[in-house]
C-alpha cells in the first residue's frame, strides 16, 4: 500500500511557488485533508503546535535558512513520509527547535560540510560550532524495517540527501527499482479508484512472519503481489 500511495503522490509533484508557505501546504495533502493543525498518524497524543509538527518534514536547506525553494523540497518531505509508513514513526521527530531538528537529522545523515555539501557554510543559519560532528549511517540503522522491504532503503537514500541538488526528481523516483514490480495498470487509475480493479492484484504480507507492526500501521505491513 505504501508502494502504490507513494508512487501516485511522487507522480503529480509539480515545481512550486516560491514561498515557503509550499511546503506547508503539501504537508497538509499528504498528511491531513482537515484545516488547523496537520498531524501524522504516528504523531503522540501530546499537543504539538503546526510549526513543530511541520518542522518534522523541511529539508535541512530550509531549516538553514535557504529561500532556494524546488521541487527538491517536496522530495525530501516525500522521503520522510515514506519513512513514516514503513516504519510507523515520524522519521525526525524534533521535540523543540530548528537546532533540535537538524541535529535528529545530523545524527542519521551526518553533519554537512563544504565537501559533502558545497556552499552550505553561505546559508543564514549554519553555524558549524553549533552542531555535534557525526557521520553517516545507514539509514536501516535509524529505521530498522526499511530492511523489510526490497529496495525501500535504497529509494528512501535517494530522497533524504541534505545537499539540495543530490535529492531524487520525482520522475527519476518513478524509475527505481523500488517499483519495478507494479502492475502497468496501476500507473492507469484514476484518482480515487480502487486497486483491486486491477485484475490480479491483492494484498500479502510483507516477508518475515515474526515481523510485529504497529496496528494503526497495518497498510503498510503489506505489499502488492501480481498473481
Amino acid at each position: 500500500m505504501a508502494k502504490k500511495y507513494l508512487s501516485c503522490n511522487t507522480s503529480t509533484i509539480k515545481p512550486p511557488v516560491s514561498t515557503v508557505a509550499h511546503l506547508d501546504q503539501s504537508l497538509q495533502m499528504f498528511i491531513s485533508r482537515a484545516g488547523g493543525l496537520a498531524r501524522a498518524k504516528s504523531v503522540p497524543s501530546h499537543t504539538y503546535s503546526n510549526e513543530v509538527v511541520t518542522l518534522w518534514y523541511r529539508p535541512p536547506d530550509v531549516l538553514l535558512g535557504s529561500t532556494d525553494y524546488s521541487t527538491c523540497l517536496d522530495m525530501w518531505g516525500v522521503g520522510c513520509i515514506f519513512i513514516e509508513m514503513i516504519q510507523g514513526v515520524a522519521a525526525f521527530p524534533g521535540m523543540k527547535d530548528i537546532q533540535d531538528q537538524l541535529e535528529r537529522i545530523f545524527l542519521v545523515l551526518g553533519t554537512p560540510s563544504e565537501d559533502t555539501w558545497p556552499s552550505v557554510s553561505s546559508l543564514p543559519h549554519f553555524k558549524p560550532d553549533r552542531f555535534t560532528v557525526y557521520s553517516a549511517k545507514k539509514l536501516r540503522q535509524a529505521w530498522n524495517k526499511l530492511g523489510y522491504v526490497d529496495h525501500a532503503e535504497e529509494l528512501a537514500s535517494r530522497f533524504l540527501q541534505c545537499f539540495p541538488k543530490n535529492r531524487l526528481s520525482a520522475q527519476a523516483a518513478l524509475n527505481q527499482e523500488y517499483f519495478s514490480n507494479l502492475p502497468p495498470r496501476l500507473w492507469e487509475l484514476q484518482d480515487m479508484s480502487s486497486i483491486f480493479t486491477v485484475p490480479n492484484v491483492k494484498l500479502q504480507t510483507e516477508s518475515g512472519d515474526s515481523i510485529q507492526y504497529p496496528a494503526h500501521d497495518c497498510l503498510t505491513g503489506c505489499r502488492f503481489k501480481k498473481t
